[in-house]
């Protein structure tokens, strides 16, 4: 099969969640004996050259198209006053990656068109709007990495500023109208956690809606014997510009560490994530080291001891769970943040919500009476058994299969805009 990925930035290097889960199903389908073409907007934020994917061999065509999609307080309130179109998403609306996407599918034959979430969804219209006298339109897959709207919703939901509050909320307002409209669109959407499944069907989205989870790339995962965790440390890592990392972070430091540190002042807490804000990277926190970017995420978790995930909002998966339990780290992580994932609490992860819970274990941990060991090891089998990258394709290329059946007489190509 020849599958057309479109992805709102290059997804490459895999260093954060987003990047991962793309990157690991393009690589993944070319292994499996598959064409992909990955036209990709290449943002200055993750700007990448035109040979960025050439070690996947010839049968992965990187196709780029620039576009600015910086952050701007001008744009931001001119969108926020004059458009109806929620901000994070109109960033990514470009009438030239209309035209190239346009110019693919009229000049090669693709047999599925993916695309890589929210943010590119609106490139479903474009292609529902054409008359198709030059072209078929292949069947549009989404692969709904977020349901975007929820999590501006709980993040506006706990916001104390009124201001900042009332821009989340019409943020979330606009997000949800925006995926209530276009992710109606699509033939598939392959969502990455039941329970986002769940929610999109609230949104009466088109069956099928299959989920299929974030794989992990075993090979690239293999842990290090070479690598020792530093004795009585802790650690987290994860994109510190996404809110809500950057809210977890500010809840541990706030809500839970004061506490935690005063009794056992020994212990460090170590923090890496790309694009760190100034007020983290300049924290002043006792035994609080803020790493910034690290090369080699995997090297950083098997260098540190307990893993942990202070997730308040977001959906989705959390990759990075999935990349900790591969090379067999112990995770404390709230309820949220483990969302989606096929772990036990106690098993082969430890889940907890509430800063009173979270203190209570770390005590627990700090006097070593938690078998940090047997844990990681229960979640690196979890990793094996059910998230290996491999098995992840090819319920992708089960869905590819199914779409391209003969549709029974009568049967519309793309449902219609609400």
């Amino acid at each position: 099969m020849h599958i057309l990925q479109l992805c709102p930035r290059v997804p490459y290097p895999p260093h954060d969640g987003g990047a991962i889960a793309m990157y690991d199903v393009a690589a993944g389908l070319v292994r499996a004996g598959h064409r992909v073409t990955l036209l990709a907007i290449n943002t200055p934020k993750h700007r990448q050259p035109a040979d960025a994917l050439a070690h996947l061999g010839p049968s992965l065509r990187l196709v780029l198209v620039d576009v600015n999609t910086d952050l701007s307080p001008v744009k931001a309130l001119k969108n926020l006053l004059f458009s109806r179109q929620p901000y994070n998403v109109e960033r990514f609306m470009s009438t030239a990656v209309g035209e190239k996407l346009l110019e693919i599918l009229r000049t090669d034959k693709v047999d599925v068109v993916q695309l890589e979430g929210t943010f590119v969804a609106w490139y479903a219209e474009l292609l529902g709007r054409q008359h198709r006298q030059d072209f078929r339109v292949p069947p549009l897959v989404l692969r709904a990495h977020n349901v975007e709207y929820t999590i501006w919703q709980m993040l506006a939901g706990r916001e104390t500023n009124p201001l900042k509050r009332r821009f989340l909320k019409t943020m979330a307002d606009r997000l949800e109208k925006f995926e209530r409209r276009h992710l109606r669109q699509f033939d598939a959407i392959a969502a990455i956690t039941e329970a986002d499944a769940d929610r999109l069907r609230a949104l009466h989205c088109p069956e099928p809606i299959v989920f299929i989870p974030a794989g992990a790339d075993l090979a690239r995962l293999q842990a290090n014997p070479a690598l020792a965790p530093q004795p009585r440390t802790l650690f987290m890592i994860g994109s510190l510009d996404w809110l809500p990392n950057q809210e977890g972070v500010e809840w541990l430091l706030r809500e839970v560490w004061p506490a935690f540190h005063a009794e056992f002042p020994d212990v460090e807490l170590h923090i890496a994530g790309r694009n760190a804000p100034a007020h983290l990277l300049n924290l002043k926190a006792d035994n609080v080291i803020v790493h910034g970017f690290v090369e080699s995420a995997p090297a950083f978790m098997q260098e540190h001891g307990l893993m942990l995930v202070p997730l308040l909002s977001g959906g989705g998966m959390r990759v990075k769970i999935i990349e900790g339990m591969a090379v067999g780290k112990a995770i404390l992580s709230t309820r949220l943040g483990a969302e989606g994932i096929a772990v036990r609490d106690g098993h082969d992860i430890i889940v907890r919500d509430s800063p009173a819970e979270w203190l209570a274990f770390l005590r627990t941990w700090a006097r070593g009476e938690v078998p940090v060991q047997e844990i990681g090891a229960n979640a690196a089998h979890t990793a094996t058994e059910v998230y290996d990258n491999r098995r992840v394709v090819q319920r992708f290329v089960d869905l590819y299969e199914q779409l391209l059946l003969p549709a029974p007489a009568g049967t519309p190509a793309h449902s219609s805009p609400a």
